[in-house]
């Protein structure tokens, strides 16, 4: 328990109610305590051998809590619906397989948990390893990177249909559930999870939003009417990952005055990095002015078409990141994906956007903390061996699943008997 307690602490101090509502859902199961248990996985990485770890490969770009339910559809700043990995707040550098071992993981978590043999398992993360190989190679021998997205003409089966869904989502659904119209302009309802803000609250958030402004890349910014502020609440209950981050929620005037065009931002605390926690390189760590800086600047460097309201700011000198809370959200359920044969091609497509996270940033990044082609590095690292990568890689993705299974019975053990410092009682 002591890595949950040092990575939380100061969070749970601040908001003890919210981390209890975190731990009971981590509780629930144990693809569900993999999930909200980033920091534990890394204390175990910072052991665990890696043949693949070169000067380079140790320092890409990763998402940092790669997992099977962290990907799905979202609207990319070129107009296109993709599905890709949709979840940036534990980006940082470090080694790639540091994603692949969380993935596969996961995914025989997932796939345990509908009762499928260990052979199937290792066929499921087999498909998603050879993807990501192959994608990782053509990137290598092929330039034009952007050119390759997961799109509604690109994809087909389960993946097509995540974003013909998100395709129907519109913007009025989603100003219609957080919002209403009142004296002819739009205001956030109030209700659970929403909380006004006094006048020196107000005041805050409004500087920071104006500083905000600055940090979006000057070609992604719209006309001056767009960022007219209409409404600002404080929000709570974010997920799993989001627990007891002060968040506020602002309205903004969209591209015309017209109502169905108002946008939803969120200005959300950035938290410490998973990964950052075993990455001792300061220069690394000096890159970045705060959590919320590193947050915008990991997902830029990890999206080809990143969002065009991605930005940081700060309050009080602590980091947010401020990004659209946006309608063509759709992320991919496996409830419903039950057998080996359903679940193996989507796993293959994981495996490429995986790799194009790791290979393609956006034209606007800013980074340059990795100076060379990342595509290279890692084809380079597992040249011939594949076979060794990925049966290695199968090994480790089942063996600790069954030890996350097995944190997961001390972790509910600990909890039910309060030996969590800092959540021990419902009353504190």
């Amino acid at each position: 328990m002591n890595v949950l307690v040092d990575a939380f602490e100061e969070l749970m101090r601040a908001d003890t109610t919210a981390f209890r509502r975190r731990f009971r859902r981590m509780a629930d199961a144990p693809f569900s305590f993999y999930r909200g248990s980033a920091c534990l996985f890394y204390a175990d990485m910072e052991h665990d051998p890696d043949p693949w770890a070169d000067e380079r490969t140790s320092r890409v770009w990763i998402q940092g809590d790669l997992h099977a339910e962290n990907f799905g559809s979202y609207m990319d700043s070129s107009g296109t619906l993709v599905f890709d990995v949709n979840d940036f707040d534990e980006a940082y550098l470090g080694c790639f397989t540091w994603d692949l071992k969380r993935l596969v993981a996961s995914v025989a978590l997932l796939a345990w948990s509908k009762a499928l043999s260990d052979d199937d398992i290792a066929v499921l993360i087999g498909s998603f390893l050879r993807a990501y190989v192959r994608q990782v190679r053509d990137y290598a021998d092929k330039p034009g990177d952007e050119l390759v997205r997961l799109h509604i003409d690109s994809t087909d089966g389960v993946l097509r249909e995540v974003l013909l869904r998100a395709r129907l989502r519109t913007r009025i659904d989603l100003l219609d559930q957080l919002t209403a119209i009142e004296d002819y302009d739009r205001r956030f309802h109030r209700g659970p999870g929403v909380r006004d803000l006094d006048g020196d609250e107000r005041d805050i958030v409004h500087q920071a939003f104006e500083s905000y402004l600055d940090t979006i890349p000057r070609r992604k910014r719209f006309g001056s009417i767009t960022y007219k502020i209409k409404d600002v609440v404080g929000r709570t209950g974010f997920g799993i990952g989001s627990a007891g981050l002060p968040a506020y929620n602002i309205l903004v005037e969209g591209r015309t005055q017209a109502l169905e065009n108002d946008v939803v931002l969120s200005m959300k605390q950035g938290n410490v990095a998973a990964p950052s926690r075993i990455v001792p390189d300061q220069r690394i760590r000096h890159y970045f002015e705060h959590e919320g800086h590193r947050t915008a600047v990991s997902q830029r460097a990890l999206q080809a078409h990143a969002d065009p309201w991605l930005g940081h700011t700060e309050i009080g000198g602590t980091g947010f990141v401020v990004a659209e809370l946006s309608p063509y959200v759709y992320d991919l359920d496996w409830s419903d994906l039950t057998e080996p044969a359903e679940m193996s091609p989507v796993l293959a497509y994981l495996g490429r956007a995986t790799a194009k996270m790791h290979c393609v940033s956006d034209s606007d990044s800013e980074q340059t903390l990795v100076d060379f082609q990342s595509e290279e590095a890692i084809a380079a690292a597992i040249g011939d061996g594949e076979e060794e990568f990925v049966r290695t890689l199968t090994e480790f993705g089942l063996a600790y699943a069954e030890q996350s299974r097995e944190d997961h019975r001390l972790f509910v053990n600990a909890f039910r008997h309060g030996q969590i410092p800092g959540v021990r009682s419902a009353d504190s």
